[in-house]
């Protein structure tokens, strides 16, 4: 996260490419229950070299979510903290981006 606490474009993809990794899981792990009747050795250690590929793909993706969340609490935790330490400041932030929603809305 940067300093005012929004999402940065490379937190963005961080969580694009989490959702995107869970698809191609999903695929994977359904195109080897459909190739699980198809017979031959090559088919047999093809698979098992996929179960193996997926496995650690998934615990990567648990360690790539885990990451982001621990992230995000602890950008959470520094929001709080800061509105905590300076109220006001956190009043002003919060009336100026207000006033420049209520601007850019009020251009339509």
């Amino acid at each position: 996260m940067n300093n005012n606490n929004l999402p940065s474009p490379v937190d963005v993809s961080k969580e694009q490419l989490i959702a995107d990794f869970k698809v191609v899981i999903a695929d994977a792990e359904a195109l080897l229950k459909a190739t699980a009747s198809q017979g031959g050795e090559a088919m047999a250690n093809l698979r098992a070299k996929t179960e193996e590929s997926l496995a650690v793909a998934k615990e990567k993706l648990a360690d790539a979510q885990e990451a982001l969340v621990a992230k995000t609490k602890a950008a959470a935790r520094a929001t709080d903290d800061y509105v905590h330490d300076k109220p006001w400041h956190a009043v002003g932030i919060a009336a100026g981006v207000g006033l420049l929603v209520g601007l850019l809305i009020g251009r339509r």
